[in-house]
């Protein structure tokens, strides 16, 4: 599992957007897509690649990781921006499937929320204005998320995709 959340700029990077007076981590230009891409490239090609470690509470890289497949064949390329990636994927004959998950928004919002508290990411009321936008904006996510391509499924249905996946390859 490649995590593309480690893909994201540092918080002192100048072009950063802004939302609710601090950076929009939930915006495309807070993350850097070409040297996701390349990674992904990087393990189609080789299996190997150097990956970012990206430490959320701190909001910035904190070194490099070597992510090896050992033989597998299929790298499941996991975050909010991944479709972002299905075009690129696609063109260089590296995608097998994109995949949204769907939960209802409630859900979505009291995982992250849970989550968001226990890693410490940011301050509490943030996350609560944070989270209660994202819940609103979330259908409209989805929309945008499978017209670009990703097919919305349950958990449930994701698994089983994944594995017919790996029984084919």
């Amino acid at each position: 599992v490649l995590q593309l959340d480690d893909f994201y700029l540092d918080a002192d990077h100048p072009d950063l957007p802004r939302r609710f007076g601090i950076v929009d981590w939930d915006d495309p230009r807070s993350w850097d897509a070409a040297a996701a891409m390349e990674t992904i490239l990087d393990l189609a090609s080789t299996g190997r690649a150097e990956v970012p470690v990206y430490d959320i509470p701190t909001s910035r890289r904190t070194g490099t990781t070597q992510l090896d497949l050992l033989g597998e064949d299929i790298v499941i390329a996991e975050g909010i921006f991944a479709a972002e990636l299905i075009q690129h994927c696609d063109h260089a004959g590296v995608l097998a499937d994109a995949v949204c998950l769907t939960t209802p928004p409630r859900v979505t919002f009291w995982r992250r929320l849970l989550r968001d508290l226990s890693e410490s990411r940011k301050p509490p009321l943030t996350l609560i204005r944070r989270g209660l936008a994202l819940m609103r904006d979330e259908p409209e996510l989805i929309r945008r998320w499978t017209t670009g391509g990703c097919r919305p499924l349950s958990v449930a249905n994701a698994e089983a995709a994944i594995l017919a996946l790996r029984w084919r390859s």
